[in-house]
């Protein structure tokens, strides 16, 4: 029989004993095909594309790549040196969900200076030339990356992926990124206020009973069937405070899953219509929550949570759908006023709390099933200082 001589990359076939068995030769074009940073600032034209260059800080606005005291796994900065300083000469990166545990800088510091390979669409980030939308993520060490190391890690979203989800925000900036957020999220469905007791059993289900819920300031696993208002029961806890807009349980903001959480009728009733803040006395039925006269302050495990959904009230109710244009403030004492307070001390907690599994899958029901809409505070914590500083 004849020898056959293959091209590289073809596929090897051969015949043994009447069976055709194709062989898929392992080889990898990485280096070949990846650009380097200068070549991917010149060419944001959306495509995808493999990025190679050096790992050299944090983008945190259009001109400031910080290189130390990184303040979230969402986003790195890679140059062609790793000595690089101009941002001129710097790519911004997006890290996508499935990989901020390990390529995230907060996480990993020690990623500085480390040559990457990065996989995603060419196109503005921080209204910088950037890399978003990203797919794959390897580490240079002078040999190809094994498959392994450039497939996606797994994602506990099933559903319609986030960065899809907020194209039209990404590698926005202020009143632009604001704008953008808000029309996103304000086509949702709006639901009823009765409809919230039904909504509130599956958005904040107990992961270890089924037939439970997790009252969000007690921190207590509650059947879900002692929903009411009696001594011990459990009740819907407006987060952002309905009277502050006046917007009681209208359809609309007073029905938003979003802020709307279970709670223990008497802890409800302890937090009141009272902003946001540090300290006071405890609550006796919730461990780790504070009161006084003009404030709350919740467990540490939810302050981000109760930050989150406060930002995410702000950017969803402008004042152009009828209701009140809601704002944070830095003051307490808001009463009837459409404000919450205070914006410094909600801005550290979603820094101090970042988001957990429990409000990841929160944010992914209440998109799945109930509004089709999702807090982009959870998905993107780093929009809260883009926004609010």
């Amino acid at each position: 029989m004849p020898v056959r001589r293959w091209k590289p990359l073809s596929l090897l076939v051969t015949t043994v004993v009447g069976v055709v068995v194709t062989l898929q030769l392992t080889t990898s074009a990485t280096a070949a095909t990846s650009l380097t940073v200068g070549q991917a600032i010149g060419q944001q034209t959306g495509v995808s594309a493999t990025v190679r260059g050096y790992v050299v800080g944090q983008p945190t606005s259009t001109s400031t790549v910080i290189r130390s005291g990184f303040p979230n796994d969402y986003a790195l900065a890679l140059a062609d040196s790793a000595a690089e300083t101009s941002t001129s000469k710097i790519l911004y990166v997006q890290i996508t969900s499935g990989f901020r545990a390990q390529y995230g800088l907060q996480s990993n510091p020690g990623l500085m200076g480390k040559h990457l390979d990065v996989t995603g669409k060419l196109s503005a980030y921080f209204s910088h030339a950037g890399l978003i939308s990203t797919t794959a993520f390897a580490q240079v060490t002078g040999t190809p990356p094994s498959s392994s190391t450039t497939t996606a890690p797994p994602t506990t979203t099933t559903s319609a992926p986030t960065d899809d989800y907020y194209q039209n925000a990404l590698g926005k900036t202020g009143p632009a990124l604001r704008s953008a957020l808000h029309q996103i999220i304000s086509t949702n469905t709006k639901i009823s206020y009765d409809q919230v007791w039904d909504a509130l059993k599956a958005t904040d289900q107990d992961p270890a009973n089924p037939n439970n819920v997790i009252l969000v300031y007690s921190g207590r696993s509650q059947s879900k069937s002692t929903n009411g208002g009696g001594v011990n029961d459990w009740n819907r806890e407006h987060v952002w405070a309905k009277s502050h807009g006046d917007f009681g349980t209208a359809t609309g903001p007073g029905t938003d899953l979003h802020h709307l959480r279970p709670e223990d009728v008497s802890v409800n009733s302890d937090r009141g219509n009272k902003d946001f803040d540090m300290g006071g006395s405890p609550v006796s039925e919730a461990p780790g929550s504070y009161t006084d006269a003009d404030s709350f302050e919740p467990r540490d495990a939810v302050k981000g949570d109760v930050a989150r959904m406060i930002f995410y009230m702000a950017l969803r109710y402008d004042g152009g759908d009828g209701f009140a244009d809601l704002e944070v403030d830095d003051v307490v004492n808001n009463g009837s006023a459409p404000a919450i307070g205070r914006v410094s001390v909600l801005k550290q907690w979603n820094r101090q709390d970042p988001p957990d599994a429990f409000e990841q899958r929160r944010n992914q029901v209440i998109y799945d099933t109930y509004q089709h809409n999702r807090n982009p505070f959870i998905d993107h914590p780093e929009w809260v200082s883009a926004l609010w500083g």
